[in-house]
């Protein structure tokens, strides 16, 4: 189950008819069962007597700032860190433009009706070349084989990291376990996938690798497999037959990268509300198309790009939307951090990156956790795109690499880096 993040003493206030009425969120509890409790609790308020125009209270918001636990200047002492193999297995997939019209019953199933499909995992996110997929046996069962659906052929397996601090539990976010998960994976060979939703990040790594995570990983975290909902613990072994010791590849591996003027907007909305905003969100996702997109090409003259992800994971939504977009819905069902913060873009690889090569994502999330930068990091079926705040764009690595991006230059990615 996802973890929420809050920040620790963080008050939101939400007005009342003849008074105001403040809310303390205490840190986020495992599973966001802490979040859960507010939420249903303001609803049932919103619904009775005099509170029924109480608004729903916004999610915590994501601490974007900082390195925290995984970075510099907390040990680890204090500090007990958590990996939790999470029980959906996933299929990666690719959808054409062309087919979309064959796949918009299944899709929309999968966006609205989750208990019809059973789906738990699923999200969708809509770049310039394609439609990317991913989503649970449940829901993949939804979707018709067609020359417009590419399969990756490995199962994926979903990784959530959490750090325990005292009696709060945070997840960590991707320039937080660059250092502790994802560069000591690509030391390994472990290609991964990854997945930034509002409220926490999700690792994806082929079942098949499972294996060498927990091996490589056993000596930093707590390791758990949720069965039935409940964490197991998994044995640690602390044998290496079998195991390679951690190896550099023999040469870097060089994709260019784009950083469009778009700015990106991260948010969520209480699943209650989903069919209020259902007409725009049909209206983006499957009728607002332009041509093939500028972007594509690669060429560093493009001015914005495409891109539009959704996900519904466990019954928690996050979109991730242009600005110009975001104006298309209902401002009040919207929710996002108090600071309402913007988000620019930096895509990652020319052509296809494929699912072999280790170390993208590290090498993007490294020089960021090392300036201090936070991010968000979605994997797509052929390209990677992190989201950094405008607020630090102009600073050190971000700065850098808008020059390489106007410069027609390219970031060099070696695996483990």
């Amino acid at each position: 189950m996802p973890k929420g993040r809050g920040h620790k003493g963080r008050s939101e206030s939400l007005a009342l008819q003849g008074g105001v009425a403040t809310l303390d969120w205490p840190p986020v509890l495992r599973g966001v069962a802490v979040r859960e409790l507010a939420w249903l609790a303001a609803r049932t308020l919103r619904r009775s007597g005099s509170f029924k125009h109480l608004p729903a209270p916004p999610p915590p918001p994501r601490p974007r700032h900082g390195l925290g636990l995984f970075g510099r200047g907390v040990g680890s002492a204090r500090t007990a860190m958590e990996l939790h193999i999470l029980e959906h297995r996933v299929r990666v997939l690719s959808l054409a433009r062309p087919g979309l019209w064959l796949y918009t019953h299944p899709l929309i199933k999968l966006l609205f009706l989750p208990r019809r499909s059973r789906c738990k995992f699923f999200s969708l996110t809509e770049t310039p070349e394609d439609y990317t997929l991913m989503v649970d046996e449940e829901g993949f069962k939804e979707l018709p084989t067609s020359e417009f659906l590419q399969v990756a052929e490995a199962t994926w397996l979903v990784l959530n990291v959490s750090s325990h601090s005292g009696t709060a539990v945070q997840a960590a976010g991707v320039t937080k376990i660059a250092r502790s998960v994802i560069a000591p994976l690509a030391e390994h060979h472990v290609s991964v996938l990854m997945l930034s939703t509002y409220q926490t990040d999700f690792i994806l790594v082929r079942e098949q690798d499972l294996s060498v995570v927990i091996h490589t990983l056993a000596q930093e975290f707590d390791i758990y497999r949720e069965v039935g909902g409940e964490p197991v613990p998994v044995a640690r072994d602390d044998s290496s037959n079998g195991f390679p010791r951690a190896q550099h590849g023999p040469s870097p591996t060089v994709h260019p990268i784009q950083s469009p003027q778009n700015r990106f907007c991260v948010l969520t909305l209480d699943p209650e509300t989903l069919p209020a905003i259902a007409t725009t969100l049909i209206d983006v996702l499957f009728y607002s198309h332009s041509g093939p997109k500028e972007a594509a090409s690669g060429s560093p003259g493009s001015s914005s790009i495409t891109f539009f992800a959704f996900s519904l994971i466990e019954g928690y939504i996050s979109i991730v939307m242009d600005a110009e977009t975001q104006k298309k819905f209902p401002s009040d069902l919207l929710l996002t951090s108090s600071s309402g913060e913007l988000w620019r873009m930096v895509r990652i690889g020319g052509q296809p990156l494929g699912f072999d090569e280790c170390g993208i994502v590290a090498q993007i999330a490294g020089p960021l956790a090392a300036a201090d930068i936070s991010a968000y990091y979605i994997s797509t079926f052929n390209f990677d795109h992190a989201l950094v705040s405008t607020t630090v764009w102009g600073q050190g690595s971000c700065r850098d690499t808008e020059a390489q991006e106007g410069a027609q230059e390219v970031v060099p990615v070696r695996p483990g880096s």
